[in-house]
């Protein structure tokens, strides 16, 4: 399983524009996607900002069925438009208190595409020693 935690800034007056590219990828990530868990969009209290969690089944349904599946890639140069600032961190569900299941790393197979390797040197889960001492 894969969780994420994304903190965006949008640009002044964008975030109109923001909201409409989000909810047409949250459609159709919940009609095209399988293995979907979470995909959920907030606005913050401090103008302008949003979180977005996303959870999958694992780390290869996030990055090959949804990080490089058309409709997110049609929508990234919108997104990238609005986008002022972008911070990701994976997290991991509190067992018992969360309804998710632990954030694991997980190795790309070997036939990815090479547009899901170059995401992954930069989106991998690198899950830090002290989860596990609490799993």
């Amino acid at each position: 399983m894969s969780t994420v935690l994304i903190r965006l800034k949008i640009k002044d007056g964008m975030e109109k524009r923001y909201e409409e590219i989000q909810k047409a990828l949250y459609e159709q990530t919940h009609r095209l996607e399988k293995g979907v868990l979470r995909y959920e969009a907030w606005r913050c209290q401090d103008p302008g900002v949003y979180y977005c969690l996303l959870a999958f089944a694992d780390y290869n349904t996030f990055l090959i069925g949804h990080q490089i599946s058309d409709h997110h890639e049609e929508a990234t140069p919108p997104l990238m438009e609005v986008i002022e600032d972008e911070q990701l961190e994976w997290v991991d569900p509190v067992q018992g208190a969360s309804p998710l299941p632990p954030t694991n790393p997980q190795e790309l197979p070997e036939d990815a595409p090479d547009i899901a390797k170059t995401y992954d040197e930069i989106l991998r889960i690198v899950a830090p020693n002290w989860w596990n001492e609490l799993r």
